[in-house]
């Protein structure tokens, strides 16, 4: 209701909200990632808004920069304006910065039928002798490698049709991480313009690199 009456010609796509008709922006809104942890009283939830809009200047011809992640239960919001990262708490916003030196990695496991290279990745002795796993299934986690928290986020293909970054689900995070620095791309390291790629956020390039040769030894060619 605030952004539809402070932008009443932008379009809204949410995940039960639905779509509007075409606009020249577009909001992307998650209500509620995580709903499974929230129906089980687990506190791993994330509130999720991004803007899509033009960018003449980018290859695709629009970017998401404007977004924000809020966490309802630790009061915290993590945002962006496209140039920096600040998480708000308390009324007080601070500056935040990636890094992968905690060597935790956050596996998304939601959907084991699209998460076969990952379940591969965290048997290979490489990714254990590098990082530590942990499993959030919220998108909580992205915004936690913008912020430094964990050092990476791990995804295979999963169900959800075209680019992630203008997914209702990823969108917020992946342009926490894009403003913050971070290396975001498939699996393989290529580009990320569908989710048949799967997806690594790094906090950094060494940590990226490191995860793109463990996803490699565990065939995701094979996805």
């Amino acid at each position: 209701e605030t952004v539809r009456a402070a932008f009443p010609d932008d379009g809204f796509v949410g995940e039960e909200l639905g779509a509007t008709g075409p606009a020249e922006r577009t909001w992307l809104i998650d209500p509620l990632c995580g709903t499974r942890n929230f129906a089980a009283q687990t506190q791993q939830v994330a509130v999720n808004v991004a803007l899509r809009a033009p960018a003449p200047g980018q290859p695709e011809g629009w970017a998401v920069r404007v977004a924000a992640c809020a966490d309802p239960f630790t009061d915290e919001i993590f945002w962006t304006d496209g140039e920096r990262v600040l998480l708000r708490h308390a009324g007080q916003d601070t500056p935040v910065k990636p890094s992968g030196a905690s060597a935790l990695v956050d596996i998304n496991l939601d959907d084991l039928r699209h998460q076969q290279t990952t379940v591969r990745m965290l048997a290979l002795p490489a990714f254990a002798q590098a990082f530590r796993p942990r499993v959030v299934a919220s998108s909580l986690a992205l915004a936690w490698v913008a912020v430094g928290r964990r050092a990476a986020y791990l995804s295979g293909p999963n169900p959800y049709d075209g680019d992630p970054r203008t997914n209702v689900h990823f969108a917020a995070g992946l342009a926490l991480c894009a403003a913050a620095g971070c290396v975001v791309t498939g699996l393989r390291g290529h580009s990320l313009d569908t989710t048949s790629h799967g997806l690594i956020a790094a906090a950094d390039p060494a940590t990226h690199a490191a995860l793109v040769a463990i996803a490699e030894e565990a065939g995701v060619a094979d996805d």
